[in-house]
């Protein structure tokens, strides 16, 4: 068969055998399932049980008998009758005037071809008359395949959406039988003869075709869409680019011998050295990756997303929970950067104050973010209009709620920040995420905002409920450190009574005198210690601040500076003249924890700095140290939560207690920390003046009392 060895011959047979079975279950389709009211019904039937009659005849007498190709000759007649009830289905009867002189002159064509193939049979014996006769019949093959072809784009560029919809299957079956018709005639009419695999793989392919028919001929047809996942397309279109370039390197490398001499070789040589050097370097590549993935959803997708497929990775980067993972806050940013394929991401959270400050960053580590990353009219605005802010439509100068104004500097001049994120819970701002510029630079359009509004409101809820849960376990712990405080405190006092009690029954008892005042003064120095640190201990009480008056910010420092210089260098760099209202016991405690605390943290020989300055309405004290410095989200989350300590050993009470003392003095406490630099604390407070002028107090001595809120 065809001349080809009995393997091949066997499974040509077999192609004409799945070809013709194909075609009879197409006919039996069309004629059970297919819509009665279509016009190229009856055709396409004919044509699937000719297509079926042909396949059969190769299957039994070969590929080049005359019966199959009559077969094959009426069948191409059913076809056009099924192309112009395609046209009149169409609903144009302007259209179907001008194609009638097509489909006649077609048809007539076709008719031509049973007399050349009489004519090449009776003709066997004289090979010119026979050769004439097969480039005949291959010229009318391929004029009739044009037509068709021809017939066929204008009916589909013409229809109108609901037509096409109708009309794809159909319309894509016909294109799929009358192009491969004529490329075989082609190549058979360049060649002299049938190719031998195209020929006998001819009916197996007009059976698949006849398949799509019957998808066409069914109501429920048109519907059945392939639709692969996204994975299997990528990985598909990356098999086919490293096909292309498979096939590129063999066409090359197989046509420099063609030149000839020495160079062949040479360029044959080099050109394999330089494509596998490219290939090395350009397949792993992440951006050529992204390129293919973006213009893979571009063209082939209809949305950018697969939201299943992006929902199931969201939540296994917010459950990846473990002592090894990141936190919840570096998850949340990783989560909604995977969905823009951003290489990086911050989060911003607003401090007390609405004020947003850095918490979080995910591979990120380049990028410099000042203490406060974000003012409050920023973070309002996000809050209002749950607003996403396309960077670099901000750079443009587009800008769409009036937040080009409000949008930080360091955050403008950063290249790489591509947009900002808010997170939204119950319309309260719960963090900002700052995304990273994708490896393939894009414009985000409205399925990006959409999808992102909807994930930052998850990750809003995740977030809110974490902190709401760490407020109820620092509630729970307060009230089980104070219950233990109380029970200290009453046994301390318990025992300093009993030794002052003691004390004074040693003064009226003791025969010795010697004993009597070494007894005596032990135990009144015993008691004098207890009954100090049942003072210091009552400070983590809920005593309140309650004595308020003008200190000298200068004299509270240099006091501090020479208590602790003894043990540490402790230099007083700026002495701006300062008086805040404060109360001195406490703003002096709060000062020595925060010196010690710098003291802690730096190196033997390194001072610790003291600055005083004014400021508006305020006074400043900072102390500043050159020491490890803290992390962003130690800082945020673990530097001012009480029971939480850097320390070996620490209580981690020590940093709360400072804060809320000066914030119930009315003011407040700031931190700036980089790890490997240092520490800043500001403590600030407001000024006497600005406190006596607002009638706070009568003058800048007087006490003033005031109640921890």
């Amino acid at each position: 068969m065809s001349g080809l060895p009995e393997g091949m011959a066997l499974l040509a047979s077999l192609a004409w055998v799945a070809g013709a079975a194909l075609g009879a279950g197409s006919l039996v389709w069309i004629w059970n399932c297919g819509d009665p009211a279509r016009p190229d019904r009856l055709p396409l039937a004919f044509a699937s049980a000719l297509g079926c009659a042909a396949c059969a005849f190769g299957a039994a007498f070969g590929p080049d008998n005359a019966a199959g190709q009559l077969a094959i000759m009426a069948r191409n007649l059913a076809l056009m009758a099924a192309i112009f009830g395609m046209f009149s289905a169409d609903g144009r009867a302007a259209s179907l005037k001008p194609i009638r002189p097509v489909i006649i002159a077609l048809v007539l064509v076709q008719l031509c071809q049973p007399l050349v193939l009489g004519l090449q049979l009776r003709g066997a014996e004289f090979p010119a008359i026979a050769r004439a006769a097969f480039d005949v019949r291959m010229l009318t093959d391929m004029l009739v395949a044009i037509g068709a072809l021809m017939l066929l784009h204008n009916l589909y560029a013409g229809a109108a959406d609901g037509s096409r919809y109708l009309l794809r299957w159909s319309v894509i079956a016909l294109s799929g039988i009358f192009a491969y018709d004529l490329n075989l005639a082609t190549i058979a009419y360049l060649g002299g003869e049938y190719p031998g695999l195209l020929h006998d793989l001819r009916g197996l392919f007009a059976g698949v075709m006849g398949v799509l028919f019957a998808l066409g001929m069914s109501p429920a047809g048109p519907r059945v869409q392939f639709s692969p996942s996204r994975a299997v397309t990528f990985r598909t279109l990356s098999l086919l680019l490293i096909g292309s370039y498979l096939a590129l390197m063999v066409l090359v490398a197989k046509s420099l011998p063609l030149v000839g001499g020495d160079f062949a070789y040479t360029g044959q040589v080099l050109f394999l050295a330089l494509a596998a050097a490219a290939a090395i370097a350009a397949l792993p590549s992440p951006r050529l990756r992204g390129w293919l993935r973006v213009t893979a959803t571009k063209h082939l997708f209809q949305h950018r997303y697969d939201y299943r497929e992006e929902w199931l990775r969201f939540t296994r980067t917010i459950g990846r929970a473990g002592k090894s993972s990141a936190s919840l806050e570096e998850r949340a940013v990783k989560a909604l950067a995977d969905i823009t394929e951003s290489p990086a991401g911050l989060l911003l959270m607003p401090n007390e104050e609405a004020q947003l400050e850095l918490t979080a960053r995910w591979n990120w580590p380049t990028i410099a973010v000042p203490a406060v990353a974000g003012e409050h009219l920023l973070a309002g605005l996000l809050e209002q209009h749950n607003l996403i802010i396309a960077l670099d439509e901000a750079r443009g100068g587009i800008e769409h709620q009036g937040e080009i104004a409000q949008l930080p500097e360091w955050l403008i001049e950063a290249e790489d920040a591509w947009a900002l994120v808010p997170l939204i819970h119950f319309d309260r701002l719960v963090g900002v995420v700052v995304l990273a510029r994708p490896r393939t630079p894009r414009r985000l359009d409205w399925e990006d905002f959409d999808l992102l509004r909807v994930v930052g409101q998850q990750l809003a809820s995740y977030l809110s409920e974490q902190a709401g849960q760490q407020a109820l376990m620092d509630a729970t712990r307060f009230d089980d450190f104070n219950r233990r405080m109380a029970f200290v405190m009453h046994d301390i006092k318990n025992l300093a009574s009993q030794l002052s009690l003691l004390a004074a029954n040693a003064q009226k008892h003791a025969d010795n005198p010697a004993f009597r005042a070494d007894m005596l003064l032990t135990l009144r120095n015993s008691a004098d210690k207890l009954t100090a640190l049942l003072a210091r201990l009552g400070r983590y009480g809920a005593n309140p601040v309650n004595q308020l008056c003008a200190i000298d910010l200068v004299d509270l420092a240099r006091t501090v500076a020479k208590r602790l210089g003894a043990v540490h260098p402790v230099a007083l760099t700026r002495e701006e003249s300062v008086r805040v209202m404060a109360n001195p016991e406490a703003l002096e405690q709060v000062l020595v924890h925060l010196v010690q605390n710098a003291i802690d943290a730096s190196e033997p020989g390194m001072p610790v700095c003291l600055d005083v300055t004014a400021d508006g309405l305020h006074g400043t004290l900072e102390v500043i140290d050159t020491g490890c410095g803290m992390s962003p989200e130690f800082v945020r989350t673990g530097l001012f939560k009480p029971f939480v300590s850097s320390k070996p050993g620490g209580f981690g009470i020590g940093a709360f207690e400072a804060r809320e003392l000066v914030k119930a003095m009315g003011g407040r406490v700031a931190v700036e920390s980089r790890e490997g630099l240092g520490t800043r604390f500001s403590v600030v407070l407001p000024l006497a003046d600005a406190v006596r002028l607002l009638g706070g107090a009568d003058d800048g001595q007087k006490p003033i009392s005031r109640e921890v809120a």
